[in-house]
């Protein structure tokens, strides 16, 4: 009897043993959360490390750290968070050379916004995998838990080095400078308009179709380390018989340092728009013209009836600022900020 307890004893023994050395086996994947919908249940916000605990799947794939940099919903983000992450990202990569990728847990209004900030600023051709949610984590059909464990396979995933920070949700991959959410609640929010997706994450495999070829990571100039402020950038919008009130306005009383101007699809604006916008550019302040439509390029067409702007190319408005922002802490010259939004 007693050699058969022992016997037992020793066969869990060893079974532990080896779930230990596997679990060791695997990558580390430093979880960096913000809060948001994928944290959120109808009680209140959990904190990571319970989302994560929560998710049994998870612990066959990676090795987990998980810290908390804020716990906001979208709405509250603010450029202090994400000079705060950057920040707290890079130092990971330079200190901890043994994490395979960084998984950032994010609201779903501004996860995009946050992700090409971070693909224009971390410094390390390791993943940068931002995930969100559209249900809350205990509700009926949460995506939260899936868009996690995703998200963490993406991160442990060789494939995904070198390609900025990406966006997954919902068994998509997107590249965080081209993605935008396009619907309130359905889980299919997520859409990179004319270019399409970059991967797919199924139940067996990461698989990667395409890569980014513009700028991002290792390759940009902008270095936020010792930034204390990002340069105010204001986003004002075409409509019809809009006049350029708010753009004198941001000029003379926002103090902005830069305009973007959601334009007409066209990439255009208004007449009384038009002469606001040459009257900013003339003071020294660039002024980006973007299209409110959502696809297409925004280039100048006009030939030699020259405007003093520089053209967004396929940038939404709310990416041609985050870009205009970095710029403008290398540059004011106009000609350079427009070859920055050619190369990023």
């Amino acid at each position: 009897m007693n050699y058969l307890i022992l016997s037992v004893a020793m066969a869990v023994l060893a079974a532990s043993t080896s779930a230990a050395v596997a679990q060791e086996m695997l990558p580390l994947i430093k979880v960096v959360a913000t809060g948001g919908t994928i944290a959120n249940t109808p009680s209140g916000r959990l904190n990571a490390a319970e989302v994560a605990d929560a998710i049994p799947a998870l612990k066959k794939v990676a090795r987990l750290e998980v810290e908390e940099v804020v716990r906001v919903g979208s709405s509250s983000i603010t450029l202090d968070n994400w000079l705060r992450l950057a920040r707290r990202i890079n130092e990971i990569f330079a200190q901890e050379a043994e994490v395979k990728g960084v998984v950032v847990t994010h609201g779903s209004n501004t996860v995009e916004e946050t992700g090409y900030f971070l693909s224009l600023t971390v410094k390390s051709d390791k993943p940068v995998v931002l995930t969100a949610a559209q249900r809350q984590f205990t509700t009926l059909s949460s995506d939260s838990p899936k868009n996690f464990l995703q998200a963490v396979r993406v991160a442990a995933s060789g494939d995904a080095r070198g390609k900025g920070a990406l966006i997954v949700t919902n068994d998509v991959i997107n590249a965080a400078r081209d993605v935008t959410k396009n619907i309130t609640y359905r889980l299919e929010t997520y859409n990179s308009r004319d270019l399409g997706v970059l991967g797919y994450v199924d139940e067996d495999r990461v698989t990667f179709y395409r890569a980014p070829l513009k700028q991002h990571t290792t390759a940009t100039p902008f270095d936020v380390s010792r930034l204390q402020k990002l340069p105010r950038v204001d986003i004002i919008t075409s409509y019809v018989d809009a006049d350029g009130a708010l753009i004198d306005a941001a000029v003379a009383h926002a103090k902005v340092e830069g305009l973007v101007i959601a334009g007409f699809p066209t990439g255009s604006a208004t007449p009384a728009m038009e002469q606001a916008m040459n009257r900013a550019a003339a003071k020294g302040i660039p002024v980006v013209m973007t299209n409110r439509g959502g696809t297409g390029r925004v280039t100048d067409t006009r030939g030699k009836e020259a405007r003093p702007l520089v053209f967004g190319d396929n940038l939404t408005p709310q990416k041609a600022r985050i870009l205009l922002m970095l710029a403008l802490t290398t540059t004011r010259d106009p000609a350079e900020i427009q070859r920055i939004f050619e190369r990023h």
